[in-house]
């Protein structure tokens, strides 16, 4: 070919000019691909532990414990563990093998740290039947040891209660069970969530209350009709019981219907 028909010549573009978007797409996603790998390679920047406080504030479970709890499952090779080789999901069930914890969420951020986020269990009730034992029952009805950390203020349970199983709630008829429906009534009222202090299960069976204020005991019987007892109780704490003193009485009796018997 002449010269200047080399010059006069146009090139054209090849046949293949509709792969070339295909062909940035690939190396996109290989560079991508390059930097997560290379990413997956590193180690943990660090690990930082949230533990949301309970209703009151305060916390049953310390840092150290869930920082503890994770050396005695990993040692220390959780710091010097690849990212890639974390296994999240494990993580999670050894915090939540802490009888404080409800739920804990792990996962790592993009500057490399591992975040474990943990809710606690919410004590709501402490028991203290007639054959010793002492515990806590969180908001499922499960059971709760004491804190080092912190003692929860909560309603009390006394009395000939019967003992703690795994399936008590399930039962059709157990005096654990009738205690922990008779907490959460008193606890979702604004008035005896702080009234009332004590549930007291007598040798029949019966449940009393103990009030915060007054020397008096508050006289159930069995839990039927139990709305209309302390509708009624209210009525008369309100109505009556400013006219005659808190310590007039040293029972109130609500064991029959539509009845109040003070003495």
């Amino acid at each position: 070919m002449r010269l200047s028909n080399l010059l006069n010549y146009t090139f054209s573009l090849p046949r293949y000019r509709h792969l070339v978007p295909w062909v940035l797409v690939a190396v996109v996603i290989f560079i991508l691909f390059s930097s997560v790998v290379r990413q997956q390679r590193e180690f943990i920047a660090g690990i930082q532990v949230n533990i949301r406080p309970l209703e009151s504030g305060a916390s049953l479970l310390r840092e150290s414990d869930v920082r503890q709890r994770l050396i005695l499952a990993f040692g220390n090779a959780l710091r010097n563990m690849e990212i890639g080789q974390i296994d999240l999901y494990r993580i999670e069930r050894v915090v939540e093998e802490d009888p404080f914890v409800a739920q804990a969420d792990a996962y790592l951020s993009q500057d490399g740290v591992l975040h474990i986020r943990i809710k606690q269990r919410e004590p709501v009730l402490r028991v203290l039947d007639n054959e010793g034992s002492n515990y806590y029952l969180d908001q499922t009805g499960a059971m709760m040891p004491f804190s080092r950390a912190y003692t929860p203020r909560v309603l009390v349970a006394t009395g000939n209660i019967s003992p703690y199983t795994q399936d008590f709630m399930s039962k059709n008829k157990n005096i654990l069970k009738d205690v922990f429906s008779l907490a959460n009534i008193l606890r979702e009222d604004p008035v005896w969530s702080i009234f009332i202090q004590q549930i007291h299960v007598n040798q029949a069976g019966e449940f009393i209350l103990v009030p915060l204020i007054g020397n008096q005991k508050i006289l159930l019987g069995s839990l039927q009709h139990i709305e209309a007892k302390l509708k009624r109780l209210k009525v008369f704490y309100q109505q009556g019981m400013p006219y005659v003193g808190w310590r007039k009485y040293q029972a109130i009796s609500l064991k029959y219907n539509g009845q109040i018997v003070c003495w």
